[in-house]
């Protein structure tokens, strides 16, 4: 990419127009112990929830989503931002904040970073909603999580509601 690579943003506009044609999107649900992913398709219409990749060590890290990145052209990521219900940022936010800036670095793509506040419990919701057991939930949480906070974002780009 045209160095947007190093673009780390909390700004939609600012990120849509790093990607003036749109392009596949990878969502990132940053947890202590797992990382949720979920992916969009190039038009930025819906989100689907991926796999749940155990964390390690960033280098590890990087080679699981950069086969994720390879495999499905991926354009740019968003990364969800733990911010605190009075939309202030702790410890947790400041974290994630510094893995999107590796991530960008690493990947030369330009980072979202997305509000998240309410995601993990709204995935919960949709998957109580299907019925899903609390065994089922506790596996898959992390990406579904990771789907809503990219679903947020590709609606706020397609609609302009940034």
């Amino acid at each position: 990419m045209d160095g947007a690579g190093s673009l780390v943003t909390d700004s939609a506009l600012e990120f849509g127009d790093a990607l003036p044609d749109g392009g596949a999107l990878l969502g990132l649900d940053l947890g202590t112990k797992t990382i949720g992913v979920a992916t969009c398709d190039a038009g930025w219409r819906y989100a689907t929830a991926g796999k749940t990749i155990e964390r390690s060590k960033f280098t590890k890290d990087c080679g699981k989503l950069r086969e994720i990145v390879t495999e499905r052209s991926i354009k740019a990521l968003v990364v969800g931002l733990p911010r605190n219900m009075d939309g202030s940022e702790g410890p947790r936010a400041q974290a994630s904040r510094a893995y999107a800036k590796n991530l960008a670095q690493a990947f030369d793509l330009p980072v979202l970073l997305w509000d998240e506040r309410w995601s993990t419990s709204s995935a919960e919701s949709a998957m109580i909603g299907q019925d899903m057991s609390r065994a089922k939930r506790a596996v898959k949480i992390d990406s579904h999580a990771a789907a809503v906070i990219l679903q947020g974002a590709i609606d706020a780009l397609a609609g302009g509601g940034f």
